[in-house]
């Protein structure tokens, strides 16, 4: 990054932390921050040595010396608080799930286009070292023909129906809190499934608890998924093709390593990583190289596609029967 671009951070909870963390410890330059309560804006902001705190969004997307917000409010305030930053003239870096509908991705994709600003998912897993090793391996055919990817994100988190993965109010479920990530390793992988079947169990509050996935593809090719939000799983990934495969270690979705075999199953590769932080300095770095280079979209995760994983998102609910307030 130049250090010219200056961030804002829309929204002072967990996911924040973790951003700003990364960003500070890595040389990117933040200059405010935003909350709707001014008192959480000014701790936060105090915790991070950031210069200007505002006491709402409409403040923080106005604040001339931001350049580019990340959204990082629960999942149904996501379109409302990007169209907000995209109509003020900021680029957004947008927690996933993108949305939490197909139908406000595509708007949010829409009005960036119309701006010409910059519009990224934050699905950090895409931007990670070892993922960008796996596809250069891929289109190496190092693997051959890529078959199958089985890939699991099963968590056992907080049990309280007011918590946030609880509530249907604020998008709750393992779906598109824990299931995005190997459905968006499996869009990734294959591109979008010309069939989709799901199955799922549900929570008292009416959310998933845990659902299975299984997708598949013009050429044959299968991804098998599973997500949980009460029993913690390997949380491994595997990826199988006619001459290898690929196994990625615990936790496949954060910096860890990965082993390449060949069909004999002898090791081909062992990749290592060393990231500094968390690991979420990489999708910030695409945004800033997007937004230098004046680019709409990059290759790894353009916004026509994020939009495309929410259309099956809404498909996946669609069968198992999870709807949210107000749709």
């Amino acid at each position: 990054m130049s250090g010219n671009i200056r961030w804002g951070i829309l929204g002072t909870g967990w996911i924040a932390h973790q951003q700003t963390a990364d960003l500070i410890g890595n040389g990117f330059t933040v200059t405010a921050v935003g909350s709707r309560d001014q008192q959480s804006a000014d701790a936060f902001a105090a915790e991070f040595g950031i210069t200007s705190a505002h006491g709402s969004y409409e403040a923080l997307v106005a604040d001339p010396d931001v350049d580019v917000i990340y959204v990082s409010t629960p999942h149904p305030f996501h379109a409302s608080a990007a169209l907000l930053a995209l109509n003020a003239g900021k680029h957004v870096l947008v927690e996933k799930p993108f949305t939490l509908t197909a139908a406000e991705a595509r708007e949010v994709v829409d009005v960036a286009a119309a701006n010409k600003l910059v519009v990224l998912e934050a699905m950090w897993a895409r931007f990670l070292p070892h993922m960008l090793r796996i596809r250069e391996i891929i289109a190496a055919g190092t693997i051959g023909e890529v078959r199958t990817l089985i890939a699991d994100h099963n968590q056992n988190l907080p049990k309280e129906p007011e918590h946030r993965i609880n509530n249907p109010e604020l998008g709750g479920g393992a779906l598109l809190d824990l299931g995005i990530y190997p459905v968006s390793f499996a869009f990734d992988l294959f591109g979008t499934p010309i069939s989709v079947n799901a199955i799922a169990s549900f929570t008292e509050t009416g959310v998933d608890r845990q659902t299975a996935i299984l997708f598949g593809y013009g050429d044959g090719q299968q991804a098998v998924l599973h997500t949980a939000l009460d029993t913690l799983g390997p949380n491994t990934a595997v990826i199988l093709g006619t001459k290898g495969r690929i196994e990625i270690d615990s936790v496949w979705y954060a910096p860890t390593p990965f082993t390449v075999f060949d069909s004999d199953g002898a090791v081909i590769e062992r990749f290592e990583q060393q990231v500094k932080g968390r690991g979420m300095q990489f999708q910030a770095k695409e945004a800033e190289r997007l937004i230098e280079a004046g680019l709409a979209e990059g290759t790894i995760l353009p916004p026509s596609e994020s939009a495309q994983i929410m259309e099956t998102l809404d498909e996946i609910r669609r069968q198992i029967g999870l709807k949210y307030p107000g749709e």
